[in-house]
């Protein structure tokens, strides 16, 4: 089984975003996997137009506060997340029109289609819970994000 845990990127949780703006926030996640070492800095041009060009024919933005933008490219060899927060909220167009204040990038390798639904599942499994939501938009800094991610994978989380 997929676990959260493993899916983000060691270095890949931005417990502070730097923007309130979407592309902006889009691309700070990026480069965090780019600086990972989970994706090659060479694609990260084309995978942030691809991100944006996906958030145009409808917003990743699903509700209660949370955002899963997300990409599929022919050169990611390794499926990868990273998590980026902001207390003060992202104009992410959500469908509640609320702000957002948790947001999850997926970079999946485009031949490995079940992978991508895979993760996409246990991210919304996850963010479905109240629990998970109101503890991650509390978190402070990147280890209690992975504290956070460790206890869910282990289901020590209130329901």
């Amino acid at each position: 089984m997929l676990k959260f845990s493993q899916l983000v990127a060691p270095g890949a949780i931005v417990a502070q975003v730097k923007s309130s703006q979407r592309d902006e926030v889009i691309a700070e996640l990026l480069d965090s996997v780019v600086a990972s070492g989970t994706v090659p800095k060479a694609l990260r041009e084309e995978l942030l137009l691809r991100v944006m060009e996906r958030e145009r024919k409808g917003s990743t933005g699903f509700g209660r506060g949370v955002a899963v933008p997300h990409v599929k490219h022919k050169g990611v060899t390794r499926m990868t997340a990273a998590i980026g927060l902001s207390q003060r909220g992202i104009d992410f167009n959500a469908l509640d029109k609320q702000p957002v204040h948790s947001v999850v990038l997926l970079v999946s390798p485009e031949d490995k289609p079940e992978d991508h639904l895979q993760a996409m599942e246990v991210i919304f499994k996850n963010l479905s819970k109240e629990t998970f939501r109101r503890m991650l938009r509390q978190s402070a800094t990147s280890d209690d994000v992975r504290q956070l991610l460790n206890d869910a994978d282990n289901q020590v989380l209130p329901a």
